[in-house]
């Protein structure tokens, strides 16, 4: 499933909040990207056609969103998708890439030596 960097606003939002109102979704979204309640809406309407939300009416007659694609399986797909399309599907190249064109702190660099520790020792 292909979600738009705009798109993934949105479902950002319900992934923080958990299931809210098109108001509370406007609210949080809308004044941080400069979109107004339509471009919002627009946005949900295309989420909901692609089946990574879903919507409706509770006990209180408010409408609710709430995502059905779970943000690990999102991150996951474009992770992967990001690995095909600029580095074959290689991680070292992307890691290497990183290393060269940020400065890495100190404390990345220890993340780094323990999670290669671990794929060395089997935990991965």
């Amino acid at each position: 499933m292909q979600i738009s960097s705009a798109e993934s606003q949105i479902m950002e939002a319900l992934w923080r909040g958990g299931p809210r109102t098109p108001d509370e979704i406007v609210a949080e979204v809308g004044p941080a990207n400069g979109w107004a309640r339509n471009t919002v809406r627009v946005l949900i309407t295309r989420l909901l056609k692609k089946g990574a939300v879903c919507g409706g009416k509770t006990g209180d007659g408010r409408y609710l969103y709430r995502p059905l694609l779970e943000r690990s399986a999102y991150v996951q797909a474009e992770s992967q998708g990001l690995l095909d399309r600029l580095f074959e599907g290689k991680l070292a190249p992307l890691v290497a890439h990183f290393a060269e064109h940020r400065n890495l702190t100190p404390e990345d660099l220890e993340k780094l030596n323990a999670l290669i520790a671990e794929i060395d020792n089997g935990r991965r």
